[in-house]
Formats: C-alpha cells, structure tokens, sequence
C-alpha cells in the first residue's frame, strides 16, 4: 500500500522570475479547431503531430516571442510604471506561451516516438536555459518594482497579488543583489534546470529487465503470468515498471525473487542519477546561502503554509513518536507471518523484516486479518468499469458533464479525450486527456499534467482549461480486460482530482491557474477524493465483474472498509521516512544520499534499507519539484480529512450541494487566494487535526498546531 510512489502531480507554472514547474508545463500558440458536439464553441486544442524539425523551431519561436514581449516592458519610461503596462503585459503574454510551452515539453513524457521524445529532451533544456536568462533581467524587474510602487489603479485583488508575487519571486531570484551574485545565481539556476531534466529522462528511458522461473514467480496470479513474454530459455520476463513491480512485491511468495526485484528496482540509473542529485543538493545550498537562507529547505517553505523547516521537523517528529507503537506492532505481526512462511519453505528465519518483505505482508497482513483478497477483489475493477463508475461520481459531486471526443488527435491511440461542461449552465468549462496504459519511454508514474491554463485572455474571455492524466494500468490481454488493484483504484480518483483541480479553477491568471496554491496544501484536495473509494456506495458504482457483471457483494466492501487502517503505523512511517530524507539532505550543503536514506530507514521505520541500492536516485519527486516538499503529502492529509468528515460526511457522500460548495470555494481559486483562507471559507472554521487524527486512531492527544 506504499502508494506515494505513485503519486507526482503536475502544474502549469510559469517561469517568470523563476517560477518553478514541477513536471514541466507546456505551452503553445497555434491552435487546432476542434468543434464540440455540445456546444457551437470550439476549443484551443495542442499540435501532436509536430515532427522533431517542428519541436526545434516552435521552441526557438517562442523565446524570440518572450524576448520581444520582455523587451516591450523594459522599455516602459521610468516613473510611468504602472500594472498595465509591465505586470499584465507579461500575464497577458503568458495565457497563451504557457500553452506552447507545454506542447514543446510533454513530448518527452509520452510521445512513442524515441526521436520526439528527445527533441522535446533537447527542446526543454534549451528554453530552461533561456526561462533563467529572461528570470534574471534587472531592466524587467526594476519596472514591476516601480509599478508596485507607484501605481495599482485599475487593479483587481487578484491582479495586486499577482504583482505582489512577482515582486517577491524577483527577489527571491536575486534581483535585489549585486551583479556578481546575480551571475552565480544564474549559472546556479541553469545547470540545475538542465541536469533536472537529465534524472527524470534517465528515469523514464529505463528499460532493464529480469527474468525469472515459473517457479520463482510462485504466488502471482493468472492474469499477471498470461500477461508476461518469455524470454529465449521459456523463462518470463519481468519489467521495472509499475504494472510489474508492485505486483510482484506484493504477492510473489518466493524471497529471493522479491530480493532480486527490490536490488534492481532501487538500483536504477544509480550511479548517474546519484552523481545528479548531489550536485543538486550543492547548487541548491549554495543557491540559498547567495539569497540569504540558512539552507534550501528554509528558501523553500518561506513560500509554503509551513513557513519554515523547524515547523515542518515539529510536525513529523511529533506524528513519527506517535506512530512508533503501531509501526512495531506492524512489524511484530509480519515477522510472526514470515517466522511461519520460513518453517513451511524450509528458509532459514532471520527475524528481520526487509525492505523486500514490506509489501508482501502488508498485503498479507490484508487478506489474512481482513479478508481482503486481492486477487478476488481486482476481478470487480475492470478499467472501463471503473472510468465509467468514477466519472459519473466526479459529475454527480462536482455538478459536471462529461462528453468523449470521438476521433480525437491525440498522440497515441491509446489515449481519450473529454470535454467538461457545468451541469447546471450547459457552460463549457476545459477539456482532459486520458492516457492510462504503459509503454516503452513513457513516463513511469501516475501524474496530472497541466496543458492549457485556464485563465482570462487579453481581451477577457475565459481561456478553457486543459488537462491530461498519465498512468501506467496493465494493458488488458486477449483474455481479460485491464483488471484494477484498489491501491490502482484509489491513484485514479487521486490524479482526476488534480484533473478536476486544473478545470475548474477560475483564475484571472495564468500564474494562479489550475493547481496553482502552495505546495503544502496542492494534494490535500485530491486526498481528499480518495476517500470516496472506501465508501459503500462508491465502490458499488465503479465495480462489476469482469466476467458475469455481478455486483461486489457487500461483505467484501466491508472488509475492505475495515482493511483501511490496516499497516497505519508502516505507511505513515514510510511516509515520514521519504519526508526525512528529502528534508535532511535539503537542510545541509551536501549528503551521502544512500548513507540518510539508510538512517531514515532504520531510525524511522526499522528497516534496513537493501544493500548496494540507493532508492534517492530513483526518487522522482527530488528532482522534479518536490524538493525539500514531500512532507507535503502528510501535512495536507491533515485538510483533507477535515473537509471529507466536516462537510461531506455530515452532509452526505454524495451531496451535489456539497461538492459544488467544494468546487466553488476550493478548487475554483486556483491560487488566487492562501489556501487557509479557502479552507475557513469551505469549513466555517479554522482548520482542525481531529479529524485526521481520529481517523487514524491517533487519539486526542496529538496536538501540533500546523496552521
């Protein structure tokens, strides 16, 4: 159940002054036309069939396009300054770069073709090279400054905080300093941006492989064999990619098989991707130190609801102390579990639990304390069962309609397009791409990316919204259809509600669109949709099985409601583990990546990380944006379950009145308001911890302020 693996959304941030894009947004200024079949309106739609040429030629385009719009700013007479003529150019500027911007950068993530895939490589480091130029120009920065100075007249809330913002983001980029730091912050910026690029490309290009026994394989179920080739000696192969690793960690019964998968797993691009990430570790200490931080980590969370590390250390060490008797409970039963897997193998009984044994009994400790098969229970979640059930629970909540595109242009065909309408006005409000099966150089995780902002045109019509979530579900065979773990369940309700956070947000801006709030707060509003999958009635709309269609019998929901808090203590230790890592190593100006990885294990969750790996080399999220943030997953569960039991328990689950206050007052925003602002117009109150404590059987007494 270790599911943050798999949890890495996207923003469409922009890069002025530095700005940072998780996932890196894309952006686009040519257009097709495609016409709804709901409305006479068209929509701005992205290019997926630019050839490498194409890819090359847009980029260059669209930093000319910046360079000239900058320029028209720096040529702004002094003492004229005002918001028109600096902040909203540039704004103006950016609701439709942005788009380009995206098209150029989401090849690399998705595309099948290996050659657009590195155009697109080529094409992002080259346009982040020049994004820390622009980012770093003194004549631009010193008329916002003016502007904020001199005038705000014609100046809406949203259009202050947006020259607030950039005048702080100006700052904290250096603007205020002397040339020399200027051009040692710059240099900093642009190898950081580029060799980003570089652990997330060796990531996703990744393609090593085992292969193993049917014997050595015992345990895995039918439809994950049927699924797998063979190599040249009849035995299977079994890739590093999600639809493979994690079953196979969870239900394979042969140690030494899971030991194997474990080493290669966390083995992956180990030693340039760990060569990359200390370098980043460096430049970023260094870049904070130049900026007048005490290290990275406090650079970071000035800009977060955390505000500063020492909070953020208050908040884990204090839930870690509390989680420690049930983690050791956990491990107590698993190592009772395991002592009896060894007698009846005849292996030798180590009395440790391993880092390749942890999903294996957690799962067990699932089917045999809470008789939940999970086998049994992935025949209920066909995929196109559970995209149907899902959506219309998003568009029954929400007050949404969803229509599918037929014959889209998209850039494989696996892939599904949908518009998104108000319900009650007919409105139409964006557009999602759904793209949910693996394939070779496809990024590995399960992400939302932003694709179009939705944000006002210069002429003050609403630019629709698009989205796409990438996910990585098993193809289905000749046999049976692509069957869903409920862990597979739970990420697709996860990532859709970043998908719906990016649709329906209603910034004025591009800079505060979609899932545009602090970090700390951005996956609270999709944990939150998580808890739909562990209700009755949810779970009955979005299951069926695969083959006779019969409906999944209620004393199999039970179990699986009861499982929830199943594994509470390694979960959440595991959680705090990863959040310690990253903050360790961003509150000092170096690490031993596997040396803090291994102590957080041991120390934290009592497990000993597997020797000669070193997982923070595949750990995504430190170089793609979570940085010195992971902590953010736990801090923001805090909300989430306080919006689910305040409002949605108390006024039913499936409460239209509800979900549309929710959409109306958290994700309708965007990040044009803080988010404890939008959490007390949503609640009535200030935010509480009972909730999510009660939830996980934390007590009462547990009460760290995080507000």
């Amino acid at each position: 159940m270790l599911k943050i693996f798999i949890r890495l959304p996207s923003y469409s941030h922009h890069f002025y002054f530095g700005k940072t894009r998780l996932l890196k947004s894309l952006r686009f200024l040519n257009f097709w036309q495609i016409s709804t079949r709901k409305s006479s309106q068209t929509m701005e739609f992205l290019q997926w069939n630019m050839t490498a040429d194409e890819i090359a030629s847009s980029a260059e385009k669209l930093m000319q396009d910046t360079r000239n719009v900058y320029d028209q700013v720096a040529m702004v007479p002094k003492n004229e300054e005002n918001f028109n003529n600096t902040v909203k150019v540039v704004a103006d500027f950016d609701s439709s770069s942005s788009i380009q911007r995206n098209n150029i950068d989401f090849f690399q993530h998705v595309h099948p073709d290996k050659t657009l895939r590195d155009a697109s490589t080529s094409a992002d480091k080259k346009i982040s090279d020049f994004e820390v130029e622009m980012s770093m120009r003194q004549d631009v920065f010193d008329r916002i400054e003016a502007a904020s100075k001199l005038s705000q007249q014609d100046c809406t809330p949203e259009g202050k905080r947006l020259l607030e913002r950039m005048v702080k983001l100006g700052r904290r980029n250096g603007l205020h300093l002397d040339k020399t730091k200027q051009d040692k912050i710059k240099e900093i910026k642009k190898r950081m941006t580029e060799i980003s690029i570089d652990f997330q490309k060796n990531l996703n290009e990744a393609n090593e492989t085992l292969s193993f026994s049917e014997s050595e394989l015992k345990g895995l179920p039918k439809d994950f064999m049927d699924s797998l080739e063979k190599d040249e000696t009849g035995k299977f192969i079994v890739t590093l990619k999600y639809p493979h690793y994690f079953p196979l960690m969870k239900k394979c019964s042969v140690s030494s098989t899971r030991k194997a998968m474990e080493t290669a797993f966390n083995s992956r691009c180990k030693e340039n991707n760990t060569a990359i990430l200390s370098e980043l570790v460096k430049l970023r200490a260094e870049k904070a130190k130049l900026l007048g931080f005490e290290n990275h980590a406090a650079f970071v969370h000035e800009m977060r609801m955390a505000k500063h590390p020492n909070n953020v250390k208050e908040f884990t060490d204090s839930l870690a102390k509390k989680l420690k008797p049930l983690g050791e409970a956990d491990l107590t039963e698993m190592l009772a579990m395991k002592a009896l897997d060894c007698k009846a193998s005849g292996e030798e009984f180590n009395g440790k639990i391993n880092m390749w044994d942890l999903r294996f009994y957690m799962t067990k400790i699932e089917e045999e304390k809470y008789s939940v098969d999970q086998n049994k229970l992935k025949e209920y979640f066909p995929l196109d069962v559970v995209t149907k059930g899902l959506l219309d629970i998003y568009q029954q909540l929400l007050d949404l309609k969803f229509e599918r595109v037929e014959n889209p242009v998209t850039w494989h065909s696996d892939v599904t397009l949908y518009t998104v309408s108000d319900a009650t006005s007919g409105k139409l409000i964006g557009h999602f791409y759904l793209d949910l099966h693996p394939r070779e150089g496809k990024y590995g995780h399960a992400a939302c990316f932003g694709l179009v902002p939705g944000c006002l045109k210069p002429d003050g019509n609403r630019q629709f919204a698009v989205a796409a979530m990438v996910a990585n579900f098993t193809k289905p065979t000749a046999d049976a259809p692509s069957l869903l773990t409920h862990d597979e369940v739970e990420t697709f309700f996860h990532e859709f509600g970043h998908v719906m956070h990016q649709i329906c947000a209603e910034a004025e801006y591009e800079m505060f669109s979609g899932t545009s709030v602090e970090r700390d707060f951005v996956e609270a509003p999709s944990q939150m949709l998580e808890n739909w999958c562990w209700e009755a009635e949810p779970l009955r709309r979005m299951s069926k099985h695969y083959k006779d269609g019969g409906a999944l019998p209620d004393n199999m929901i039970d179990t699986l409601v009861k499982s929830r808090n199943a594994n509470t203590g390694v979960f959440y230790l595991r959680q705090i583990t990863l959040g310690t890592l990253d903050l360790n190593i961003h509150m000092s100006d170096s690490a031993d990546l596997a040396q803090v990885y291994a102590d957080a294990c041991q120390n934290i969750l009592g497990i000993p990380a597997t020797p000669g790996t070193c997982m923070p080399a595949t750990f995504g999220h430190l170089a793609g944006g979570y940085d010195a943030q992971y902590y953010g997953y736990l801090w923001s569960e805090v909300f989430c379950f306080d919006m689910f039991y305040t409002r949605f328990i108390a006024g039913g689950i499936m409460s239209s009145a509800v979900g549309r206050d929710y959409r109306e007052k958290i994700l309708k925003p965007g990040g044009s308001l803080d988010a404890t602002e939008m959490l007390r117009n949503f609640l009535g109150r200030d935010p509480k911890q009972d909730a999510f404590l009660g939830a996980k059987g934390l007590g009462e007494k547990f009460t760290v302020d995080i507000v």
